[in-house]
């Protein structure tokens, strides 16, 4: 009785401190509202970073936000990362870790990012929701499991022409949002905070460019994840496979016993992919890795094909390289006269060898998640973050959820909840370094 007395007492004064929080001076949703306009999409194949001109545009703008809401040492590289610091206000701030936290500026360049025309679905009740610009586009409740737990709630998406920008621009407006509520707080006690905003998260290689030792944090989070509670200490390890068919290209009229077509070898190479499990991606789910063709080029002189493997252990990385490298085999048996090169390059490594060595970067952002009323659930990451790089870099950085579903496609979603609640476990999560020292 005497246990239960004390968990109520306890509630009620996290219920009465949470009441007694000045609210931030702008919103998260507004925050997201204005940085979904800005069309922050990156290209593959580029040899800059940013991949494209326009991710200065939201870069600016963050920099000149950040200086606005008093953050020191910002300043924006040329490479369009924001870098920025939230001095402690502790004692002796020199006695927590300094904890970073990164979102990314660029949209994915798979679905256009271009005049994002926002739609709310107000206190939203249930049923499938079709998006008003194009009615096809349809955010189906049988496929979307988490809109049951956001009945009441108002839904953010786009108008269906284009992706929402979610992934990430909330994680972008998240940070800012906590950022914002230290500053009406300054009662909440917390120590140094570093903040990054970072190009071509999406396309790779803008985190190459991410300067560790001045940025200053100890250890960080990515907050790239998808719906409420989602935490990732895990994620795939990836590499990248290039096949290219050699073929020989003459005028077609007079083209017998001289050209070799490239282009039928590549195609008899993709018709032999297995079509079921465990190999493609529509296929497979949880930890299951997969091989996935998703780019070619083809003419008769040249056909390439691009194609993505993924698995959460090296071993089975190997095993799909194995795979690709039979079917070529298999291939050039049938198209003696066709030359065909294989090669490979590392993406990213899975991030749970190093994490594991900190499990209280995943215990923290538990307890924090908890503290905002969201129920947390360890989740591996089926793609990779950022934070993939910075782990393998010596920064050991897990990722967090944003509140957000569907990325990478026009039926994306977040809501008001999702970008509040996520905000909130931001915050708790830097009291609990705080109080851990």
């Amino acid at each position: 009785m005497k246990t239960f007395v004390i968990g109520i007492l306890l509630l009620c004064f996290a219920t009465s401190m949470d009441a007694q929080l000045k609210p931030p001076a702008e919103s998260a949703i507004d925050r997201f509202l204005r940085y979904a306009k800005i069309d922050t999409q990156s290209a593959e194949d580029q040899e800059t970073v940013p991949s494209t001109r326009k991710q200065f545009d939201l870069a600016r703008l963050l920099e000149r936000e950040l200086k606005d809401l008093g953050v020191k040492n910002v300043r924006m590289s040329e490479f369009g990362i924001v870098y920025g610091m939230v001095p402690g206000n502790l004692a002796n701030n020199s006695s927590v870790p300094t904890i970073g936290f990164i979102a990314h500026m660029d949209t994915s360049p798979q679905v256009s990012g271009a005049n994002v025309k926002v739609n709310i679905v107000k206190n939203y009740q249930g049923g499938d929701i079709v998006l008003p610009a194009d009615p096809t586009q349809v955010i189906k409740f049988a496929q979307n499991p988490d809109l049951k737990n956001l009945i009441g709630d108002d839904i953010i998406t786009a108008d269906g022409t284009t992706l929402l920008g979610s992934d990430d621009k909330s994680g972008c407006a998240e940070i800012m949002t906590m950022i914002d509520t230290f500053k009406q707080n300054p009662q909440i006690k917390h120590g140094n905070i570093a903040v990054a905003f970072t190009p071509d998260e999406e396309v790779g290689g803008g985190i190459d460019k991410f300067e560790i030792e001045p940025w200053g944090a100890k250890f960080a989070y990515t907050v790239d994840g998808e719906q409420l509670g989602d935490i990732s200490n895990e994620t795939w390890s990836a590499r990248t496979a290039v096949v290219t068919f050699h073929g020989k290209s003459t005028h077609p009229g007079t083209a017998k016993g001289i050209m070799i077509n490239s282009l039928y070898a590549a195609g008899d190479f993709l018709a032999n992919f297995p079509a079921g499990a465990p190999n493609r991606p529509e296929t497979t789910e949880g930890r299951i890795g997969f091989v996935h063709p998703y780019s070619s080029s083809m003419t008769e002189e040249t056909s390439t094909i691009k194609i993505l493997i993924r698995d959460f252990d090296l071993s089975g990385v190997a095993a799909k390289e194995k795979l690709l490298k039979s079917l070529i085999a298999k291939t050039q048996k049938k198209y003696p006269n066709v030359k065909i090169d294989y090669e490979s390059k590392l993406g990213y490594l899975n991030m749970k060898e190093v994490l594991k060595n900190y499990p209280q970067l995943t215990d923290y952002a538990i307890e924090a998640a908890k503290r905002a009323g969201v129920t947390p659930e360890i989740r591996p990451i089926r793609g990779g973050t950022d934070g993939s790089s910075l782990t393998a870099r010596g920064l050991p950085t897990p990722n967090l959820f944003t509140g957000g579903h569907n990325f990478h496609g026009k039926l994306e979603f977040n809501s008001r909840k999702g970008l509040e609640k996520s905000t909130a476990t931001l915050v708790n999560l830097v009291e609990i370094w705080a109080e851990k020292k």
